[in-house]
């Protein structure tokens, strides 16, 4: 996969490509990198990329000559059409679901937004997918952009070594994810639930799946109006229903 970022400080990205699981993606030539700054592609002598919005109001507004510029210069370079991507409050929510279907994209390219917000022509006549991370508005797309590519190049094949990893995450599943364990058996009085111990991986993987419909039924019951359960996941949803109402 390549990835290029369109940005006004392009020096944020430079720690976060080359640390942990992005940099290792990289590494094994999962993904490339490519962080632009989209001033070099202003039409004027003083580097311009932002003006006043027609019809008066507060704030700047970014031009659209820069970046139209550099999403056709890469386009040129790439010989392809990469899913032109907006970091924006207005855009569709992100979910899991979306970074599933982002990963598996040849080619994908952020816009980086600062300032009151885009030329509407930017919108209109360069990007297919407009993002938004969360109802509350940043600085500047740039977090955003992190965000996206992080839970995006994970999910590439390898660049977890376990495979199962990313498809047991919360929301991959539909559910959220079951609580986890390590060494030692007991700290400080408490214990490792029995069950985990006891080498039967059947009751294990029904431990595991009770465990994470209890989790999302307390923490997220919206998430299962629309999961498909089984039968055996609504008898334990009953119990786990039952089991709260005692306390």
């Amino acid at each position: 996969m390549r990835i290029d970022v369109l940005t006004l400080f392009p020096n944020m990205f430079s720690g976060v490509f080359n640390e942990s699981i992005l940099k290792r993606a990289q590494e094994i030539g999962s993904v490339q990198y490519n962080v632009v700054n989209f001033r070099e592609y202003a039409n004027n002598k003083h580097n311009t990329v932002d003006d006043y919005p027609y019809g008066g109001g507060a704030g700047m507004v970014l031009k659209p000559e820069p970046i139209f510029n550099a999403v056709e210069s890469i386009k040129e370079d790439t010989k392809s059409t990469p899913r032109v991507i907006l970091l924006c409050p207005q855009g569709e929510r992100y979910t899991q679901k979306k970074a599933e279907e982002l990963a598996k994209e040849a080619h994908l390219l952020f816009i980086c937004g600062h300032y009151e917000g885009y030329d509407e022509r930017i919108r209109e006549h360069l990007v297919t997918d407009e993002i938004s991370i969360g109802d509350f508005v940043l600085t500047g797309g740039e977090l955003g952009a992190m965000v996206v590519i992080d839970s995006v190049v994970r999910l590439l094949p390898g660049v977890l070594g376990n495979e199962e990893s990313p498809v047991q995450d919360s929301f991959s599943t539909g559910l959220l994810e079951h609580p986890h364990y390590t060494r030692p058996a007991e700290f400080r009085g408490m214990k490792v639930p029995d069950v985990l111990l006891s080498g039967n991986h059947k009751l294990i993987d029904e431990w595991r799946r009770k465990q994470s419909l209890k989790r999302t039924y307390e923490r997220r019951p919206d998430l299962l109006q629309s999961f498909n359960l089984t039968d055996q996941d609504k008898k334990w949803l009953e119990e786990i229903k039952k089991e709260r109402s005692l306390f």
